[in-house]
């Protein structure tokens, strides 16, 4: 890395970044941004083969990367997962609170075990990954934490009680961590994407009754009449995440097309 790349301070040479759900969409997206500015990267995931194949992927290219499998609603997995990290490492700059599930489900028709299940991971999940990568930062110095949480969470999206729920407690879980961890030097901030162009939100149009309706609608629905893009995301993240937003924490960004401007 050359050092003019070590001098700015949009670039992430010696950096060390973790991120969750980092196999696929936006957390790959994110993952591929970070390595791209000379960061080092830890791929998060549940999904073995997906992530086992990106990080190939990256380490062939001459990137240093590392697959680590993780449960983000297991107490002992997300430790284990830190202590991973730090071993291999030394330390965690940068952590990024990206993985998340999704089920439909109003309040009359939720189910219960769908409700624990999207709270455990997209919720409790950041939670406990924000308390042991924050207990790591700490030890080293400091760091950045960024949240991804969803314009479902800054607006009551119908059909989704659950998923709203948990989004909305990711913006207060940012804010509430910026508090606590600004005199330790630790930057806590949140993403709200809108709908994004990912595999999951292709599936789901896929499995509607009338896909070119679904995502029509979908695009409508936003005053930029388009989905975002995982490189858009990505690119937000990579902000909050350097030096050029230092000033900035307990900051949410929304990021989808204008829908909550409406």
């Amino acid at each position: 890395m050359d050092n003019k790349n070590k001098n700015d301070p949009m670039k992430y040479s010696e950096k060390i970044v973790a991120i969750t759900g980092a196999a696929v969409g936006i957390g790959r997206a994110t993952a591929e941004a970070f390595v791209n500015d000379g960061a080092a990267i830890a791929v998060v995931d549940r999904d073995v083969n997906a992530g086992t194949a990106f990080v190939a992927e990256l380490t062939a290219s001459g990137k240093d990367a590392l697959f680590i499998s993780t449960d983000v609603s297991n107490p002992e997995d997300v430790k284990s997962m830190i202590e991973g990290i730090t071993g291999r490492w030394g330390r965690l700059d940068i952590f990024v609170n990206n993985a998340g599930i999704y089920t439909q489900g109003d309040i009359v028709l939720a189910e219960m075990d769908d409700w624990n299940r999207i709270i455990a991971v997209n919720l409790t999940g950041a939670f406990l990954c924000s308390k042991y990568a924050a207990i790591a930062m700490v030890k080293s110095g400091g760091g950045v934490i960024i949240n991804v949480a969803s314009e479902a969470g800054l607006v009551g999206i119908a059909g989704q009680v659950a998923y709203n729920v948990s989004k909305a407690g990711m913006i207060a879980l940012t804010r509430s961590c910026a508090v606590d961890l600004a005199s330790r030097n630790v930057r806590v901030n949140c993403v709200c994407p809108g709908t994004t162009d990912t595999p999951l939100v292709e599936q789901a149009i896929n499995r509607s009754d009338d896909p070119v309706n679904t995502r029509r609608k979908l695009e409508s629905s936003r005053p930029l009449n388009r989905l975002g893009k995982s490189e858009e995301i990505a690119s937000a993240i990579l902000y909050l995440s350097s030096d050029i937003a230092s000033y900035a924490t307990g900051s949410i960004l929304s990021i989808d097309g204008g829908y909550t401007a409406q």
